[in-house]
Order: structure tokens, then sequence, then C-alpha cells
């Protein structure tokens, strides 16, 4: 393929947006970007001139809104930044700005004629819009093909603005993602790749919003790569459809109600809230007392699906797994499992020691955990039963809950897991109980697990996670066969956590459910 330019138009570097630039990048050759960021600087009438008109709309609710987003951003300390060994650091403002091949271009006008200059002399052969003000003609023309851009809603039923916020406002059944040509008129040009996305049971605003960034990535790449390769089928929009806004506090306020209501915890409000504070309380005295008094540990938690398909005690929902991973990016430090088996004793930190693994090998795992552990840059491992893996199967405990047969990973996906840097490890061929089943049979399940994880992925040294993880589901000779076949480590799943010395062959792990509150999995990452 040729050398191509590529401008982008956007307000917001964010990590969608610096992600869907870098998708592109790295899949198709010889490209060269300019990176407009629309960054405006307001005088004090012109945020005070904001300010009474978000009063007038909003009403008193505006008051509070402002003073709490104002105490976050003085008292609310930014994460710390992903390490260059962390999954997703390359999507990391950091690693987004030492690529060679693509400029940034901070400007406080987007339309003015500076910036159209500029534009002009970089000579784009194609634009992109990503998160942009609405552009006009003479900046979205300048591209020789045009300018695409990516809209978070279905086209021509809703035009502007938030995503996903007013399908759910309308009680829709799915929510659209469209790439479509850069016109005149607010998002009216004609369609070039679209896809909807179905609403699940237990959707959130959130949950659908951060599927959305993933579609919006993978699909705005395909139809680049479709327009320079001249591939492209393009449909026209109707005069149908309507202009959204963006919703007033109360609005927000009204679907917030009604979400909560149809996701409504188990147990009463009050006991839900007095046993926050209780954690809560915890927290903060643990953090209080000194480093010399606090017992070092840690903390292995286990998930096994991240989906808003259902709520049961193997699930945590999209929206709440990401509040997670955040959590433990700003509280905890994040180790990956070699780092604790690595470890003969357990150091002491300022912070809660944390490591993330996954069971089983579910496919919502990689669409839905996988780009939100690189969003945050946390580290995992996957513990997959291979022979369900090879032939698409089901697992015995979803045969026995009489789950439907629920789709699983590929050794391709794996494949590109483990080279993103997750580690994928072994849970028996066939989800077998170790402690129960004939010695014959273990031996057989373990050692071919082992040889397809080492035969498919090239990884030599294999942990085992056993299967179902209780203390009775597996015995002194069954772990002397564990590492006699040579896995690695051993990981149980019956609760606990690791204190004072690190037992390679059985690393205490617990679990994690949809029914944890943001307090209690953060109690739960404390180690109590």
């Amino acid at each position: 393929m040729k050398h191509t330019k590529i401008v982008v138009f956007t307000g917001d570097l964010s990590y969608s947006v610096r992600k869907g630039i870098l998708v592109i990048n790295q899949s198709i050759p010889n490209l060269t970007w300019l990176v407009v960021i629309h960054a405006p600087v307001k005088k004090s009438w012109e945020l005070l001139g904001n300010q009474w008109r978000n009063l007038h709309r909003n009403g008193l609710r505006w008051i509070p809104y402002q003073l709490i987003d104002i105490c976050q951003r003085i008292f609310l300390k930014k994460p710390p930044l992903i390490s260059t060994e962390s999954p997703g650091y390359r999507y990391s403002l950091e690693a987004f700005k030492d690529n060679r091949n693509i400029i940034l271009l901070v400007v406080s006008d987007i339309h003015a004629q500076e910036t159209l200059d500029a534009i002009h002399q970089f000579i784009p052969d194609l634009g992109l819009s990503l998160a942009s003000p609405i552009l006009k003609k003479e900046l979205f023309s300048i591209p020789r093909l045009g300018t695409l851009n990516l809209h978070k809603g279905k086209l021509p039923e809703y035009r502007g603005m938030p995503p996903a916020f007013w399908e759910l406002w309308n009680n829709e059944d799915a929510i659209g993602c469209t790439i479509h040509w850069v016109d005149e008129k607010l998002d009216n040009g004609a369609v070039v790749k679209e896809q909807v996305i179905s609403r699940q049971t237990y959707s959130t605003l959130k949950g659908l919003q951060l599927t959305l960034d993933q579609v919006g990535i993978n699909l705005m790449g395909t139809a680049v790569r479709a327009v320079l390769t001249e591939n492209i089928h393009t449909s026209p929009q109707s005069d149908s459809g309507k202009v959204y806004r963006k919703p007033t506090l109360a609005q927000i306020a009204c679907l917030e109600r009604k979400m909560r209501t149809k996701l409504a915890m188990p147990g009463s409000t009050l006991r839900r809230w007095l046993k926050n504070s209780f954690f809560l309380v915890q927290i903060y005295w643990q953090r209080m007392l000194p480093r010399l008094f606090k017992k070092p540990k840690i903390t292995v938690l286990l998930y096994h699906r991240v989906t808003d398909c259902t709520r049961d005690n193997l699930c945590v929902g999209i929206e709440q797994f990401d509040r997670q991973m955040a959590l433990l990016r700003r509280h905890c430090k994040v180790l990956s499992i070699q780092d604790i088996i690595n470890r003969s004793c357990i150091e002491s930190s300022s912070k809660p020691v944390v490591c993330v693994t996954f069971d089983d090998g579910y496919l919502d795992n990689y669409e839905n955990a996988i780009p939100i552990l690189i969003k945050h840059g946390i580290p995992a491992a996957f513990f997959v039963s291979t022979g369900i893996i090879y032939k698409n199967g089901i697992f015995p405990h979803d045969l026995k809950r009489k789950n439907k047969k629920l789709p699983v990973m590929t050794w391709d996906q794996l494949r590109m897991m483990h080279q993103e840097g997750f580690t994928i490890g072994s849970h028996s061929v066939s989800h077998i109980d170790c402690a129960s089943e004939n010695e014959d049979i273990v031996f057989s399940e373990l050692t071919q697990s082992l040889a397809d994880i080492r035969k498919e992925l090239g990884i030599h040294d294999v942990i085992f996670a056993y299967p179902y993880g209780g203390r009775q589901h597996m015995t002194q000779q069954r772990l002397q066969l564990v590492k006699e076949i040579g896995y690695t480590a051993c990981l149980s799943a019956y609760g606990g956590t690791n204190d004072g010395m690190v037992d390679r062959y059985n690393i205490l792990r617990c679990g994690i459910h949809y029914e944890f509150s943001d307090s209690a999995f953060l109690y739960r990452c404390h180690g109590f």
C-alpha cells in the first residue's frame, strides 16, 4: 500500500481515541498522522456565561454537581502511570507521543486560519473525526478522500449525543455504531460501516458505552481499510430520524433511577449502607496503621465471567469490572501471577498487593474483560480447559445448572492475549474434579492440558488452577502429580489471602461476583 497521510480531528485525546488511531496504525503500513486537538482557552466571562446557562438549564442540581466536580479535581489523586511492562502500555499517552509517524497539533480554535493552513500543508489523503467538535466544510473537505466520522449511535434514528443514553431512555432493544462521511449537516453523511449491539438483560449506560468504544475502534479500522483499498460501499441516509442533545442532570438522574430499579442489588438499602460503611471504616483504619504493624499479604482475585447477560456467582457486570480495575489501578499494587510465584516471601507495601485471575475460558473474557484490562494496564492470568477450547464444548458446572451452552475462547484469541502479555495457564482438559476422578484420568488430563498449552502457545512454564477449587477437590497425592508432571505452580479457589510466605503449590484465591459493591471489593483487596 502506498504512503498515506491521515488527519484526525478531535477534542479529547482520550484512551479510546488513542487506541483507535494506534490500532489502524498497527494494521496498515506506511501511514503518517496529523492529530489536531481542539483545546479552546475560555476567558473568565465565557466560563461565567457557561455556568449561568447550565444553571438555567439544570436548575439547582447544577450547584452540588459542580461542587463535587471541583472537589474531585482538587482532592482525587491521579492513578499512577502504566508501567512499560504492563499490558496496554502502548496505548498510554506517554507511548502514544513516542510514535514518530504521529504529529500532534494542539490548537485553541480548530477552524482558525492558521489551523486550516497547517492541515493544508500536511496534504492529508483522509480525515477522521474522533470525539471532535462539529466540523465546518472548510475543514472536513481538506482531505483528498473526505472525512469519516465515528458516531456511537444508530443512524439516522439517533443523531447527536451522548452514546447509548437516548436509546436506553427510549427503551430500545439494541444500540448502534456507525461510520459515515462528514457533510454539512450533523451526522447526515452517507454510511460506510455500521454495527448493531444487542442490549442485554443487565446492560448499564456505562457498560454499553464501554462496549461501543471497542466496537467503534474496530469499525473505524475496517472502514479506513475499505476506503484506502477502494473496496467501499456507501448507503445514503434518509431524512427521517431525530437529533438529540446532551441530557439535563434531571434526565440523567431519572434514567439512573430507572436502571437502579431494574438492576437492584439483593438486601435492603439500609443493610447495604451499613455494610459499606463498615468496609470503608476498616479500609481507612488499615491505611492509617504504620507499615510496621501491617501483616504483609497478597490477595489473588478470581473471576469467571464479565457479562451483562446474566447475574450469578460466576459473573460481574461490564461497568462493574471497569470500576474494579480502576480501583485496583488507583488504590492497589497489582502484580502478575509470575511475580507472585517468584517471591519466596511477601514484602510489606503501603498499598494492598493484588493479582487478577480468570478461570474456565469463556468468550466474554476476550470480548469484555481483555479490553478493560488493557485500558487500565492490569496484568491477569487466564486458566483454560484445553479440551473444551478445542471442541467449543460446555462446562460440567453449566450442564449441572442447566445453563445454555456458552461460547468459549479460541486458540487464536488466546495467542493474541499471550502476545499482549497476559498469562495463559491450565484448568485441566475437561474441567475434572482432581480429587474424585480415577488417578489415570487425572494424570492423562494434566499431561494433555500441559502439552496442549505448550503446543498451541509455546509456553514452557505452565501454571495449573485446579477445577472447582475447593479444599475437597485436591489431595496431597494429586498435588504431587501436578508437581511431577511439570506444572510450576498450583492455585486453589476456596478463599483466603496469602500471608507472609507464598506457597507456589497452594496459592489461595478469593472469588469476585456481581454482589460486590465497590467498598466490599476494596475490603477484599485489603485482605480482609
